[in-house]
């Protein structure tokens, strides 16, 4: 079975709750830090399921970022951003969430998904959805 796809979706995701957990901690606003953490604990919801499904296909558990990954480097960019204030760093958080959807809308545009693959996929891409709609609340709030 192929784990690419999901491999490659699992670290992308690990990254993001990563990002988003340093995100919380530099945040300076409390409402921006709780909500912030509140979609770390969504995201980590879906790094599990997705974690899961890379098991049940022989794959191993992603533990760590990616370090080279691009939304790795785009996230440390995002908490940089909030040495300059929660409104810098509120742009650069809608850039990472559009991103982590471009890529879970490729990885379901693939054909060698098995079924349960896709519907596991499918499942955390609403998760993303949503995380990608709260950014950009994010950005409209602080612009």
């Amino acid at each position: 079975m192929n784990t690419t796809t999901l491999e490659s979706l699992t670290d992308t995701t690990y990254d993001s709750v990563e990002g988003y957990r340093k995100a919380a901690e530099k945040a300076e606003s409390p409402h921006l830090k709780q909500a912030l953490n509140d979609r770390c604990q969504k995201r980590q919801k879906t790094l599990d399921t997705l974690n899961a499904e890379l098991q049940r296909c022989g794959g191993e558990l992603v533990t760590k970022g990616t370090v080279t990954g691009e939304l790795h480097q785009m996230w440390m960019g995002i908490t940089d951003m909030f040495e300059n204030g929660d409104e810098a760093a509120a742009e650069r958080v809608e850039e990472g969430e559009d991103y982590l959807k471009g890529k879970f809308e490729a990885a379901l545009d693939e054909d060698d998904l098995d079924t349960q693959q896709r519907a596991v996929i499918q499942q955390c891409y609403a998760e993303v959805k949503e995380g990608e709609r709260f950014a950009d609340m994010l950005e409209k709030q602080y612009d």
